[in-house]
């Protein structure tokens, strides 16, 4: 399996514009194969831009994945259910009214999405905190919908 290149758009929490492309590499192993899925996942490194009125934030984040697949590797039509957690470093870490309290974040996420061909669809759900490390610890909750194409 090669890289595959995600783009991603989103809304935050208080109406921040959320823009992330993504670089992706699958685990390329099936835990737990059985004839109705297995699991497996991916490596992503993705550049984040947020944007509310003048205000920006770009980060970069590094996340583990690991995701429930159903149905084969090898079927043109796989749904599933992903979820993992990662860092991210921020440029920023006001944006409106949100004060995440250092640059230093981790991004919580849970998804459902679909590989139909060379394309993967998902919908999911991000947080974002720096786990009380710093205070104030505000916090940003933003979903994200993201297409993937696989090579």
């Amino acid at each position: 399996n090669g890289f595959e290149i995600s783009l991603a758009y989103g809304e935050g929490k208080s109406d921040i514009d959320i823009y992330r492309l993504g670089l992706k590499k699958d685990y390329g192993l099936e835990w737990f194969k059985r004839d109705f899925g297995y699991l497996s996942g991916f490596f992503e490194l993705s550049y984040n831009y947020w944007h509310y009125r003048s205000e920006d934030i770009h980060g970069i984040t590094l996340s583990p994945i690991f995701a429930y697949y159903l149905g084969k590797s090898t079927d043109f039509f796989r749904p599933y259910i992903a979820g993992g957690i990662g860092a991210a470093l921020l440029d920023k870490y006001h944006i409106k009214d949100r004060n995440l309290g250092s640059n230093l974040q981790f991004e919580d996420r849970i998804g459902i999405g679909a590989v139909i061909g060379w394309l993967d669809i998902n919908c999911s759900f991000f947080h974002y905190s720096n786990a009380g490390l710093t205070p104030p610890n505000a916090g940003i909750d933003i979903w994200l919908f993201s297409g993937t194409f696989r090579f």
